[in-house]
C-alpha cells in the first residue's frame, strides 16, 4: 500500500509558498539529481500529488526533499515538487528550503554562510546571512540564463498578436512586455492572467522548440512571465508568474527573475554587474544581478544571481492513506 506519515516544515519565501519535505524521501537511482528527477517522476509521482494537490496542499503549493549531494564539492541536493511538476530549478523553493533547512538544524554548512547545492538543473551556490537562529537572506548563484527566442509573434484567438520572448533561467518562460494587446500587469487583474496564460503558454509550446543544450530532459515551457508598472519602491520591474494550471507566484519567481536578467541583457537593456530589482504580483522583492556573462550551447548567456528571504510558518506531519479516495490529491479547474 502506498501509505506513509510525511512531515513538513512549512514556510513562505516572499509570499510564496515552501514545504520542506523532511520524512518519507524515496531511494532515487542516478548519479545526478537530474537522473533522479527523472526516476522520481517514473516512481514517485504520487508523493508529489499527494503532498502538494487538493486537499493537502493547493494550486500554489510548492515543495522540496533535501538529499545528500551527488558531487563531492556539496554540502547537499534538492528536489523540487509542485503542483506544476518536478521542476529543474526553483528560485523561491531554493530560498525557503535553505532557510527552513538551516533554522530547523536539517542543514549544516561545511562553511557558515555559504552553501553548494546540486538540483536537477545543475549545481547552484548559495550565500546567506544568519542572525542568531534566523535567516536574513539567502542569494542563489543560479545555472546559466539565455534568452532561446526573441520577438516572436504568436496569434491568440481572442485577444490578438502577442509579440513575446522565451528565456530560460533554471525554467523555460514566455515573457510578455506590454504592448497593444497587452497594457500592463497593472491593468489586468488575476483573473486576466489565469484566463489568458493557459492559451499563451499552449499556442508557445506548440510553435517555439525549447531544449536545454546540455541536457535534453530540460524542455519545454513551463511559465508565463507578465510585466508591467511597478508599486513597490525601489523596484526596477514588475512581473506575474503563471505557472502550473491556474497558479500566479506570490514572489517574484527566482528563475523567472534570471529569465528577465538574460532577456534584458541579450536586449542590450542590462549589463554584467547590474543590479535589477522585480517586484511580484503583491509587491514582495527580489534583487537580481548580472554576475557575469557566458555561453550556454550556441546562445549568449548570463551568470545570474538571486537575493530574497523567507519565513518559516509552520510544522506538520501528512498522512497518505490509499484507503482514502482523495489520497493522491485533485484539483478543481
Amino acid at each position: 500500500m502506498q501509505k506513509g506519515t510525511f512531515f513538513c516544515v512549512d514556510a513562505h519565501t516572499c509570499g510564496n509558498p515552501v514545504r520542506l519535505v523532511t520524512s518519507g524521501h524515496p531511494h532515487l537511482n542516478g548519479n545526478t539529481m537530474s537522473e533522479k528527477r527523472q526516476h522520481f517522476l517514473k516512481e514517485y509521482d504520487w508523493v508529489r500529488q499527494a503532498l502538494m494537490f487538493e486537499p493537502r496542499g493547493h494550486d500554489m503549493m510548492s515543495g522540496a526533499f533535501l538529499y545528500p549531494p551527488c558531487t563531492d564539492n556539496a554540502d547537499a541536493s534538492i528536489l523540487f515538487i509542485e503542483t506544476s511538476g518536478c521542476l529543474p530549478m526553483c528560485g523561491h523553493g531554493t530560498i525557503g528550503t535553505v532557510t527552513a533547512a538551516i533554522e530547523s538544524g536539517l542543514l549544516v554548512a561545511k562553511t557558515p554562510g555559504q552553501l553548494i547545492l546540486d538540483v536537477p538543473a545543475g549545481q547552484i551556490r548559495i550565500e546567506y546571512q544568519q542572525t542568531a537562529e534566523k535567516v536574513d537572506w539567502v542569494k542563489i548563484y543560479n545555472v546559466a540564463a539565455y534568452l532561446a527566442h526573441q520577438d516572436q509573434i504568436l496569434d491568440i484567438p481572442g485577444l490578438g498578436p502577442l509579440k513575446v520572448d522565451v528565456s530560460y533561467g533554471g525554467n523555460y518562460y514566455v515573457i510578455v512586455d506590454p504592448q497593444a494587446n497587452f497594457p500592463g500587469l497593472r491593468h489586468w487583474n488575476a483573473g486576466d492572467i489565469l484566463k489568458w496564460s493557459p492559451i499563451v503558454r499552449a499556442i508557445a509550446q506548440e510553435q517555439l522548440s525549447c531544449i536545454h543544450p546540455d541536457d535534453p530532459t530540460v524542455s519545454g515551457i513551463s511559465h508565463v512571465l507578465w510585466t508591467g508598472d511597478t508599486i513597490s519602491d525601489g523596484s526596477d520591474g514588475a512581473n506575474a508568474v503563471f505557472y502550473g494550471d491556474k497558479a500566479i507566484d506570490r514572489s517574484p519567481c527566482g528563475t523567472g527573475t534570471s529569465a528577465r536578467l538574460a532577456q534584458l541583457y541579450c536586449k542590450g537593456l542590462l549589463n554584467v554587474g547590474d543590479e535589477y530589482t522585480h517586484e511580484s504580483i503583491i509587491g514582495s522583492q527580489f534583487v537580481g544581478r548580472i554576475e557575469s556573462a557566458t555561453q550556454v550551447g550556441n546562445y549568449k548567456a548570463i551568470m545570474p544571481s538571486i537575493k530574497g528571504w523567507a519565513r518559516i510558518t509552520g510544522q506538520n506531519a501528512i498522512t497518505v492513506d490509499d484507503n482514502d479516495p482523495y489520497a493522491f490529491g485533485f484539483q478543481v479547474v
